[in-house]
């Protein structure tokens, strides 16, 4: 969405129209919730915060700052409900992090193992991530899923460009010993139980 639509749209919102604040809703709903259900693991706190963030920042349209995007503000407000529902109890992970997966194959067996073999790399991800230090997972979130610059998450999460990078290096370097372990520890079970 270019600027000038959303600035548009935001005092259209802002004077009460509906259908505004819906287009605006419509437009971030997906990339707030994809962001969320990353950091948390779980739709359903997923689900509760994006729509948590969306009526606060509806609800302070009349107080919005033109100088940044609507976005940006928006996953400012959804991070930090994030971080308060952690700080108030850590939620359980588990393997319902996303929803419907599709197999491109003709056959319904083919289906059936490319959908369970999707499903178990995205809960290999999704264990390995949760690993990761809060920052390095958000980070490596918003760089690699939500394609956010260095700038703009380092003015998210103010923090100098050089942490950002930091985080993002270490992260990655991280997440790539997990998976490699993990892949080793199936290799050894399935050799075991074979």
């Amino acid at each position: 969405m270019q600027r000038a639509e959303e600035h548009l749209l935001i005092r259209q919102a802002a004077d009460g129209d509906r259908t505004a604040a819906g287009a605006l809703v419509r437009n971030y709903q997906q990339s707030v919730y994809s962001y969320l259900l990353r950091m948390s693991g779980k739709p359903d706190i997923a689900e509760d915060i994006a729509q948590e963030a969306f009526v606060r920042v509806l609800t302070n349209l009349h107080r919005f700052d033109y100088r940044y995007r609507f976005s940006t503000r928006l996953f400012t407000i959804a991070r930090r409900l994030y971080m308060n529902a952690m700080a108030k109890h850590r939620p359980a992970y588990d393997s319902e992090m996303v929803g419907a997966w599709k197999g491109d194959a003709g056959t319904p067996q083919a289906a059936t193992l490319d959908r369970e073999t999707g499903e178990a790399h995205r809960d290999g991800l999704q264990q390995a991530l949760n690993q990761l230090s809060i920052e390095q997972r958000e980070i490596i979130i918003l760089f690699h899923q939500q394609d956010w610059p260095i700038a703009l998450i380092a003015d998210h999460l103010d923090m100098p460009e050089g942490t950002v990078k930091s985080h993002l290096h270490r992260g990655r370097k991280r997440l790539r010993q997990i998976i490699t372990t993990q892949a080793d520890l199936s290799a050894m079970l399935v050799e075991e139980f074979a």
